[in-house]
């Protein structure tokens, strides 16, 4: 059996198992909505900004954020696409955490889907090819190596809460970090705009 207890860590409780790791915590949420999701479009690295109802859902996770004692947030890092970055200033700006910009966690670039309708049969048999780069764009392997390259680099710091705003598919492939899953789970896994999910190191 694994026991926990916790410690203070430059005036942060950290919480060690008895093997002296720190257990850390990693919160992730998506952007707010864009008018590409109300039209039910391939969103990749396409900049789409917020619509009004998007910028209010990130307000809203703002706001439940600053008031939750239970979640304090060290440093927020967002993919630089707008719909992301917008999200993240807005809850940044709520509760007062500094935030920066990874590359790593951009959305997928769907290629020659963008901006197209999201169920077609083609792109529902895209998306089962995860080796094969999308025509114009690139493969769900290759974005889970810098996924997951970035998740290595940030568990490092374990004593720090980070909160990451990103994209579906990013979320996908964090959550797919921490748990085994199948094909099936890990294709129909999905969180909606500014659901907060949280992990543990």
């Amino acid at each position: 059996m694994v026991f926990y207890k916790k410690y203070i860590f430059n005036g942060k409780e950290s919480v060690f198992n008895t093997k002296g790791i720190v257990m850390g915590y990693l919160y992730l949420t998506r952007h707010g909505q864009t008018v590409w999701n109300v039209e039910d479009k391939v969103c990749g690295a396409t900049d789409i900004e917020l619509t009004e109802k998007g910028r209010q859902q990130a307000a809203g996770l703002g706001a439940s954020l600053s008031q939750d004692k239970n979640i304090t947030i060290d440093t927020i890092i967002s993919s630089p696409l707008k719909r992301a970055k917008d999200t993240a200033k807005i809850i940044s700006d709520a509760i007062s955490v500094p935030m920066y910009t990874d590359m790593r966690i951009t959305e997928q670039n769907f290629g020659k889907y963008e901006g197209k309708g999201r169920h077609s049969d083609e792109f529902t048999e895209a998306k089962r090819h995860f080796a094969d780069n999308y025509e114009g764009g690139e493969s769900m392997l290759k974005v889970a190596q810098r996924v997951y390259n970035f998740l290595d680099e940030i568990r490092k710091e374990r004593h720090k809460t980070y909160l990451i705003v990103a994209h579906n598919g990013i979320a996908r492939i964090v959550h797919s970090y921490f748990y085994d899953e199948t094909n099936e789970e890990f294709s129909k896994y999905s969180i909606k705009n500014c659901e907060l999910v949280c992990y543990q190191w």
